[in-house]
């Protein structure tokens, strides 16, 4: 029997969709007969996340008032949870058009249909771009047509991003967020790229491939399998399995999904340009002759590329290393170099081989202000694979689980005590024996050797990058000893700041015993950008030819001296300041170019110390921002609102609202998905229901910082005579706002803040309770 559903002040007169997740319904707004579509959740109980994506939704369509973009009219209280009130434009979704036509194929007139489809999605492309909004789920059943008219509308801002942009965190393929088989590479969390509006000309991509073919460029059922294929296969071109398509149409398809995003159309208007040349002419003479792709696609947003310049060699050396790996070897490979030097990105050009052997990549990094907590980076890496076991099958998590508990048998606790995760793979444990000193530290190297010998098989070889190695703690290099050895399918990757470390430092000796003992460690060393590597760099920015880019390069060059971050952060700020400008053409076809001041970049005057020149960045935010950040930067490399909120002293609404700043500008990056319950335009601003605040007492959106010297000129924005006493109040306030339960799980955080302020310690009392 059918549930009758009541939304006070609209009419039900059809269901006309049923998803696992949503309900949706034709009807009428009562006050004046406006027909309507009604989204609702169809979870009588709906979770936290099902909430916030109703409401993002809302929170998105209501600010987009755009002819190919579906009218968002209204958010009404629903039971326990919301009704999404929609315009109704009595259409289709183009997986049903398509399903019911089949492939628009390769005779004239449904090419044209196809060209006037494809025309209308860009043009919506074009409105979320002026509103610079990522959609981040293109696909047919996302696109709605109307059958007469074929009037197009884009629908489902559920995953929505309102950032510049936006970075993807790894996770087990089966968690990422969006529709796989339409999904860009950088969207797989698997390639050194963020996440643009460019990532949404991939899925039109994908989309008009499946118009045109009926079929999609990659089919499996596997996830990890879709996930290389977008990262290292190219698709076959629609021309080769539709020999009749046009050859432009064909290679337009291509260039949208190409693998870099620099090599995709850069702007809607570029592709709706080259759109319309093949219709006009098809229309004109039934044919499409050959023309050049992006003659006018204007780049007119600054974006430093972010692909690797100059570490070919490195790169090779990386993936050889990976190489040997997988075919049963343990090997250390060091990254050493400057702070700002490209050590994390480099690593992460590893992404496409373990995608394809089915590995597993897991990270941890040291925090300089949190060196003593014990194992911290092991912690975060393994925390992260249990994230990634848990969304796995459950009858390969019951095969993980049978084999770990097999492993660690009744000693299971003593793993759950630093892995809380775990716990939730394995089950509830027995409390171990307690044992204390050497003894207790040997029990656990053994049973965590014998817990990573699991996850190192042919089957699925494993990485782990150890990040900033000399901040390590002294457990953690015992631990790295040994784990290297019988383990074979284990590669280590550690980074560190050679000009941090001396061949006595604990992370050297460590590596040097390993290295003694038998086990291959190479290191590789990064130098600063070649003056060739950067005129690259500067010129792929400006979009001009290498010539042309060389004057402002040297510039460059003599203010960062090569380092590609501090060189990032420096072409930004030159765009910021007016100094790099792009000014259009007013010739006919033409369409402009990016210019530089050179006499005014020249008469700068730029400290050479990364550290004060991203503080004199930090400064230019609000001062609620700057007040936030300079918080978030006592508490580590990451944080959470929660936890900023209560060193604030102000609620997690009002702090995420003075952080929104900080992640436009890219110098926070979010990695959660829940900081879309907290942006600027919610906050305050939707409807108080009774459930109001269960999902913003819940949400708790997870920070980092852009790298270690935002974090370090935050830092040094504190005042020096007023930092011990920062660390006093945040170890006591979240000492004081903790429950037991908590402040056990924080107790290294709380002990750590409070270290930091021992000056300022003086009653008795307080030591003992340290």
């Amino acid at each position: 029997m059918t549930k009758i559903v009541c939304v006070p002040g609209y009419q039900i007169v059809e269901e006309i969709h049923r998803s696992s997740r949503t309900l949706i319904y034709r009807g009428i707004r009562e006050s004046d007969l406006y027909p309507v579509t009604i989204e609702l959740v169809r979870n009588p109980v709906p979770t936290n996340k099902e909430l916030m994506q109703i409401r993002h939704k809302y929170d998105v369509g209501k600010d987009l008032d755009l002819p190919y973009i579906i009218k968002t009219l209204a958010l009404e209280p629903y039971q326990n949870s919301y009704a999404l009130i929609l315009e109704d434009c009595d259409s289709i979704s183009l997986a049903s058009y398509l399903h019911q036509r089949g492939a628009l194929g390769s005779q004239t007139q449904t090419l044209i249909t196809f060209l006037q489809i494809a025309i209308q999605i860009a043009q919506g492309l074009e409105g979320l771009y002026i509103q610079r909004v990522i959609h981040k789920d293109i696909k047919p059943a996302n696109i709605l047509i109307h059958p007469v008219t074929q009037q197009i509308k884009l629908i489902d801002f559920s995953l929505a991003s309102r950032l510049p942009k936006e970075t993807q965190e790894i996770k087990n393929a089966n968690m990422l967020v969006g529709t796989l088989a339409y999904m860009s590479p950088e969207q797989t969390g698997r390639m050194n790229r963020g996440i643009d509006y460019r990532s949404d000309f991939y899925a039109l991509g994908v989309t008009c491939y499946e118009l045109l073919t009926g079929q999609l460029p990659f089919i499996s059922d596997d996830p990890m399998d879709l996930v290389h294929c977008h990262l290292a296969q190219q698709p076959v071109p629609v021309r080769h399995i539709k020999p009749n398509t046009p050859l432009m149409i064909s290679e337009i398809v291509s260039k949208l999904m190409a693998k870099n995003a620099e090599d995709r159309y850069q702007n809607p208007l570029g592709l709706k340009y080259d759109l319309e040349i093949c219709l006009a002419q098809l229309q004109a003479t039934g044919k499409i002759g050959l023309f050049v792709l992006g003659e006018n696609d204007p780049s007119d947003r600054f974006l430093i590329p972010e692909k690797l310049y100059g570490r070919e060699p490195e790169v090779a050396t990386l993936l050889n290393a990976f190489e040997r790996v997988s075919k049963g070897m343990t090997e250390i490979l060091l990254v050493a170099g400057g702070s700002g030097i490209g050590k994390t990105l480099v690593i992460q050009e590893i992404h496409k081989p373990i995608v394809r052997q089915r590995g597993y990549f897991i990270k941890g990094k040291y925090d300089q202000f949190q060196r003593n907590i014990p194992f911290s980076a092991f912690v975060q890496a393994f925390r992260d694979l249990m994230e990634q076991l848990l969304s796995e099958s459950d009858a390969q998590l019951q095969t993980w689980k049978n084999q770990i508990l097999a492993a660690v048998g009744e000693n299971g606790q003593v793993l759950i005590d630093v892995i809380p995760e775990l716990e939730h793979v394995i089950g509830k444990q027995p409390p171990a024996i307690e044992l204390s000193g050497s003894a207790a530290q040997q029990r656990f190297n053994l049973l965590f050797q014998k817990f990573v010998r699991l996850f190192t098989t042919a089957a699925h070889p494993l990485v782990l990058f150890l990040d900033d190695l000399q901040w390590a703690d002294l457990a953690s290099l015992d631990l790295l000893k040994s784990l290297m050895y019988d383990a074979g399918y284990l590669l280590v990757l550690g980074a560190y700041r050679d000009n941090e470390v001396s061949p006595i430092h604990p992370a050297i000796l460590a590596i040097d015993e390993i290295e003694k003992n038998g086990i291959p460690v190479n290191t590789i060393i990064l130098k600063p950008l070649s003056l060739e590597d950067l005129n690259e760099l500067v010129a792929d920015t400006l979009h001009c030819d290498l010539l042309l880019a060389e004057p402002l390069t040297e510039l460059i060059d003599v203010k960062t001296k090569g380092n590609p971050f501090f060189t990032t952060q420096f072409l930004k700020t030159l765009y910021e300041d007016g100094l790099i400008t792009f000014v259009r053409s007013s010739q006919q076809g033409s369409v402009g170019g990016w210019i530089c001041d050179l006499t005014q970049i020249k008469s700068l005057v730029v400290t050479d110390d990364v550290v004060e020149f991203m503080a004199l960045q930090l400064q230019r935010l609000p001062s609620g921002t700057q007040w936030a950040i300079t918080g978030a930067a006592c508490i580590g490399t990451e944080f959470d609102l929660h936890t900023l909120a209560i060193v604030l002293e102000q609620s997690p609404e009002r702090t995420a609202s003075e952080l929104w700043s900080g992640l436009e500008a890219n110098l926070l990056i979010p990695t959660t998905e829940t900081y879309n319950f907290f942006t600027r335009s919610t906050i305050g601003q939707s409807p108080h229901f009774v459930n109001e605040s269960v999902p913003s007492k819940t949400a708790n959106p997870v920070y980092r910082f852009l790298h270690d010297r935002v974090q370090q000129a935050a830092y040094s924005l504190v005042p020096d005579d007023q930092k011990q006493l920062a660390h006093l109040k945040i170890g006591n306030l979240i000492y004081q706002n903790s429950s037991e339960i908590v402040r056990a799980e924080r107790l290294f955080d709380i002990v750590g803040q409070l270290n930091l302020a021992k000056e300022l310690i003086t009653d008795p009392i307080d030591k003992q309770r340290i």
